[in-house]
């Protein structure tokens, strides 16, 4: 499904390989800019986007016009992610960031309803068996990153549904 929408949508065109001068129109131009980008990595399961790489990605190259978006028209564009929650920084440099095309409180839910549908309350899991395996590979989480399914877990924590543990180098979930 997204796919489509990203192989129809030309994301460089002459429109949008500037960012508009008049405000209205950049707000909108930032919305589609927003959607498409969450809509990419959601669509690909990545979670972090490399500034070195990311001109020459199809998210901001379309090599059928020859058209890239500047630079700091992608950091500007993923600083406008930051304010609306969807983007940290890696580093002071901006030089990568961690993309969170769902929010940690919605990893959790997910994360959760599946382990209670599956009866697997009251019960410890690493991290790697709840995200790698066969019984995962159709799941949303499937190969989800350590450092949202911690953030994702700690939601559950709050809520006391959840206790993060470390045993023998490892760490794992009680659900409750």
């Amino acid at each position: 499904m997204y796919m489509c929408y990203i192989d129809l949508y030309v994301p460089c065109s002459s429109f949008n390989c500037r960012l508009q001068p008049n405000l209205d129109t950049r707000k909108k131009q930032l919305n589609v800019w927003r959607e498409l980008i969450l809509s990419y990595h959601k669509s690909n399961k990545l979670y972090r986007l490399d500034l070195t790489e990311a001109q020459s990605s199809p998210l901001f190259y379309n090599n059928k016009i020859n058209r890239r978006l500047a630079l700091e028209n992608i950091i500007l564009i993923l600083e406008d992610l930051q304010k609306t929650g969807h983007v940290e920084w890696a580093d002071k440099n901006k030089k990568q960031c961690l993309v969170m095309w769902r929010s940690p409180n919605e990893w959790g839910k997910l994360i959760y309803d599946w382990c209670k549908s599956r009866g697997m309350t009251n019960t410890v899991c690493t991290f790697y068996e709840l995200t790698q395996g066969e019984d995962k590979i159709n799941e949303a989480f499937h190969h989800l990153e350590d450092w949202l399914l911690t953030r994702a877990l700690k939601t559950l924590e709050i809520e006391r549904k959840a206790e993060v543990i470390t045993f023998e180098g490892n760490q794992g979930v009680k659900f409750f």
